[in-house]
């Protein structure tokens, strides 16, 4: 028997909104994306380049651990960096690598040489130097494939979750950090929420992704998903509301939010048009 589970907007052009039931649909969904953007990019580059953040991501990943995925992914063709990291050693608490290796990277064939973490005996500022010329370096050898727009690397797929400040990677609100145009990867010193020290994607960066998606749960998000996505909020300021500035130069942006994150959106919101519900078995 068939029932809905997921309700779908179409938003403005190249953006998607999707909007679960439960936990559980929302990972199944998220593992059929991924797995989707990684068959199409091996396909066409022979490898697919991820960057993941922290916080309960690496969680709604979990299906990927599991069949048909854990069997069926050339994961020896996946490239894992990080949008944003903690300037932390790599099995401190708040490692944003840590977490990763324990929940998703530990469960899961890919190479160790694939995998991109941070120089943790670096200074902040020493530590996104270094990674952006890592990321430079596989920009040349097209490991990361290159914008067609501007120079900027071209990530397959760019994870991000969203803070209830609006926050995506570790852009802050109004944070000079922001307005950055030519840096692939920077530092902060004054995060808002301990640890203090990251580095982070600039924002030029992941919207030049072929693929964003950013991920919300819980009620505490309703308000910032919605000052993100709604057109009823163009009087804000655009730096105000970090995750509104993610708009893909030539990619795809798709929001995966559990209903309590959509609450805002489903409260009678009209910059939406609702298509035909996606169904499931």
């Amino acid at each position: 028997m068939e029932r809905e589970i997921m309700a779908s907007y179409e938003t403005k052009k190249n953006c998607e909104i999707r909007v679960f039931e439960s936990s559980d649909e929302m990972a199944t969904d998220l593992a059929e994306f991924i797995s989707q953007v990684s068959e199409i990019s091996v396909k066409e580059r022979g490898y697919f380049a991820i960057a993941l953040s922290g916080g309960p991501l690496t969680r709604h990943m979990r299906k990927l651990c599991e069949a048909p995925y854990n069997k069926t992914l050339d994961w020896s063709r996946w490239y894992v960096f990080w949008a944003e990291e903690r300037a932390v050693a790599k099995n401190h608490a708040e490692s944003n690598y840590k977490l990763t290796k324990d929940e998703f990277l530990s469960k899961v064939p890919i190479l160790n040489g694939h995998v991109y973490s941070i120089n943790d005996n670096a200074t902040v500022e020493e530590a996104a130097t270094d990674y952006e010329f890592v990321i430079r370096q596989l920009v040349k050898i097209r490991t990361v494939g290159v914008s067609e727009s501007n120079d900027c690397p071209k990530f397959d797929l760019i994870l991000l979750n969203i803070g209830p400040d609006g926050h995506v990677a570790s852009l802050f609100p109004n944070h000079p950090a922001l307005e950055l145009k030519d840096d692939w990867v920077t530092y902060i010193t004054d995060s808002p929420e301990p640890p203090p020290e990251r580095i982070t994607f600039t924002l030029p960066v992941i919207n030049s992704a072929s693929h964003i998606v950013i991920v919300a749960t819980g009620e505490d998000k309703a308000k910032a998903v919605s000052f993100a996505i709604s057109d009823c909020n163009e009087g804000l300021g655009a730096t105000s509301v970090p995750a509104r500035m993610v708009q893909p130069t030539d990619g795809k942006l798709v929001w995966f939010l559990d209903e309590a994150a959509a609450s805002s959106l489903e409260a009678g919101n009209n910059a939406y048009d609702l298509r035909a519900p996606v169904l499931r078995v």
